[in-house]
Order: C-alpha cells, then sequence, then structure tokens
C-alpha cells in the first residue's frame, strides 16, 4: 500500500468516526456526554468487551475477504463452517477429553481439508459464471452443512467448560486467574483468550502472505490470475488452497470462542453477518482492513449498546454499514476501482 492510500485510509476512516460521532450528538444531544461522565465504568467495560469481541470478528472475516480476494467469490456458507468447527471441537472436549483450545490442532486442519475439497469439487465448477450462482451455491451449501448439524445434534446449545475457571493459567513465574480487571472493568479470561489467539493467528496469516514464497503466489493470483498463470503458478491450485486457508481462519475464530458461546446449528449465521458489514468496511479482498474494521465493528456494537441500552446493537453495526456504503463504498482501505 503505498503512503497516498495510507493518508486516504486515514482520512476516511477519521471522517466516518467523526460522522457517528455527530450523528450521536444529533441525536440524543448532550444526554451521551452526560451518561459518559456519570457511567465510566460502564463506558469502560464497553471499550474492553468491544476490543475482545472485535479480535475474533478480524479473525471471521480475514478468512471471508482472503477467498473473495483471490477466488472472487462471496461465501455465504462461511458461517456455517464455523458451526461446522466448533461442533468438531465440542465432539472431542466431550467424547475425547480435549482441551477445547488444544482442539484447533485438529478442527483448524480438519475445514482447511474441507474447506480445499469443498473449492475443488464444487466451487471450481462455477467460478467463470455468474456471481449469481456462486452466491446460490455457498447458500445452499450453508443450508445442507447447518441442516446435517441439526440432525445429527438437534437444535439444544450446548457449552463446554473453560478449563482453567478453577486453577487458572500457569505461566512460570505466575498464574493468571480470571476475571481479570483492566481499568475497573471486567474481562472474561476466555475472551481475552480468544482476542490472543485471533490476534497471533492473523499475524501468521499475515506473515504467510507477505514473507513466504506460498503467500507471493496467493497475491499474484489474486492481482492477476492470467499473469501467474504465464509465470507458471498453478491458479487452480492457489484458489484451492486459499479457500482451504480462509475456511481455517473462520474454524479457529469458532474453536476460540466454543467457551464462551452457546452452540447450536444456526450459531455461525450472526458471526456470517458481521463479517459480511466487516468485510464492506475494510475493503473488499483487504486482510489489513478486515483486522481492522474487525476491531471498529466490536467498538462501535459494544459502545452503541451502551449509550442507548434499548436498542438492539446491530443497529449500530448497520448504520456504520449504510454509512459506508454511502461515503466510502470501497470500504476505508479499498482502493479507488
Amino acid at each position: 500500500m503505498t503512503l497516498k492510500g495510507r493518508k486516504v485510509s486515514a482520512r476516511s476512516l477519521a471522517l466516518l468516526g467523526l460522522g457517528i460521532a455527530a450523528l450521536l450528538v444529533l441525536v440524543w444531544g448532550g444526554d451521551a456526554l452526560s451518561w459518559a461522565r456519570d457511567n465510566r465504568v460502564v463506558l469502560v467495560q464497553a471499550l474492553v468487551t468491544g476490543l475482545l469481541l472485535g479480535g475474533v470478528y478480524s479473525l471471521v472475516s480475514m478468512g471471508l475477504t482472503l477467498i473473495f480476494g483471490v477466488l472472487d467469490v462471496l461465501n455465504f456458507a462461511h458461517g456455517a463452517f464455523m458451526a461446522l468447527a466448533m461442533y468438531a471441537s465440542f465432539v472431542l472436549v466431550r467424547n475425547a477429553g480435549f482441551d477445547p483450545y488444544l482442539s484447533l490442532l485438529v478442527s483448524v486442519p480438519l475445514l482447511f481439508a474441507i474447506g480445499a475439497l469443498v473449492q475443488r469439487v464444487l466451487l471450481a465448477r462455477v467460478m467463470d459464471q455468474p456471481h449469481e450462482n456462486q452466491l446460490l451455491l455457498t447458500f445452499g451449501l450453508a443450508l445442507l452443512i447447518e441442516n446435517a448439524l441439526l440432525m445429527a445434534f438437534t437444535a439444544t446449545p450446548r457449552t463446554v467448560d473453560f478449563p482453567y475457571a478453577q486453577t487458572g493459567i500457569p505461566l512460570g513465574f505466575t498464574t493468571v486467574r480470571g476475571p481479570l480487571d483492566v481499568f475497573g472493568a471486567v474481562a472474561d479470561l476466555p475472551r481475552v483468550i480468544a482476542f490472543l489467539g485471533s490476534l497471533v493467528i492473523a499475524g501468521a496469516l499475515f506473515y504467510l502472505l507477505r514473507r513466504t514464497s506460498l503467500g507471493t503466489a496467493i497475491r499474484a493470483v489474486a492481482e492477476n490470475p492470467d499473469g501467474a498463470a504465464m509465470v507458471g503458478i498453478d491458479v487452480r491450485r492457489m484458489h484451492v488452497i486459499t479457500f482451504g486457508l480462509g475456511t481455517a481462519c473462520v474454524a479457529a475464530a469458532g474453536t476460540l470462542v466454543l467457551p464462551f458461546l452457546s452452540l447450536q446449528p444456526t450459531t455461525g449465521e450472526q458471526f456470517n453477518v458481521i463479517a459480511f458489514v466487516v468485510v464492506v468496511l475494510g475493503g473488499l479482498g483487504n486482510v489489513v482492513g478486515a483486522l481492522v474494521g474487525g476491531i471498529l465493528i466490536g467498538l462501535v456494537q459494544e459502545l452503541g449498546g451502551a449509550f442507548v441500552p434499548g436498542v438492539d446493537k446491530l443497529f449500530f453495526v448497520f448504520l456504520v454499514f449504510v454509512l459506508t456504503l454511502l461515503l466510502r463504498p470501497q470500504g476505508l482501505f479499498g482502493g479507488k476501482s
């Protein structure tokens, strides 16, 4: 990204933030400012919760935006893949005695393989067809996965216990116990672990894309598939790997949130909707945009709910979505095209 691109992104981010703040002031006037002064702890709690939640949103959205950036496919089955990974981890925890976080070693490779197979067998057949066909195919795949999970596990909500609730997490020189106190706010240990895990995985993905030969090949296919093929890159293989990486990202996110989230076959749907908003906000196909956009959406969701308790939190998320489409439809980190 050029320096000019960074200036545009920063200016757009500032304008969007000022627009949201101005809208809040216009609607609620001085009441919002006085509320913030009188409810500092609630405000800090919303900031902390929004930041932790935003990290998970970022990881979910990075997989989605990676798939779009390379394959030019909007994957409506993204949330269903997340639910599938969560149930895989649930089975490992309940039936095999796995630690919920160690189940990442199984759920992530498993979903990578499933994603690669789906792209090779199904999506490869509609890559050159209109986008409507791709949307219908992934939407149908989502319904198939959700109904299969419904038949296998029923609609009964499932949960897993947080393994370190009583003992804490030993770090050698100390033991971290939850909940954590952050400037007077409460941060549940499972949410902190999910946030930190999301950042680590996001960093690993960024390193893969920017510092490895595989990442260079993936970026080349995203920029110019025909040119990449001319220099000897197997474009179809890169498509398979990229779709696998995208589903692996959402599998990691699902496994990380499992210790503090109720699990149902349709659990992934809420993350699916948020992920599309984040991807549009950050810029279609931009991995850094997905990281920043996810954190912004998490903060907007929790701060909006704190300021206006009577309004659904998703109202503010979709408000940002509409403002983005009106003011900068290519997203904060998107190009001019």
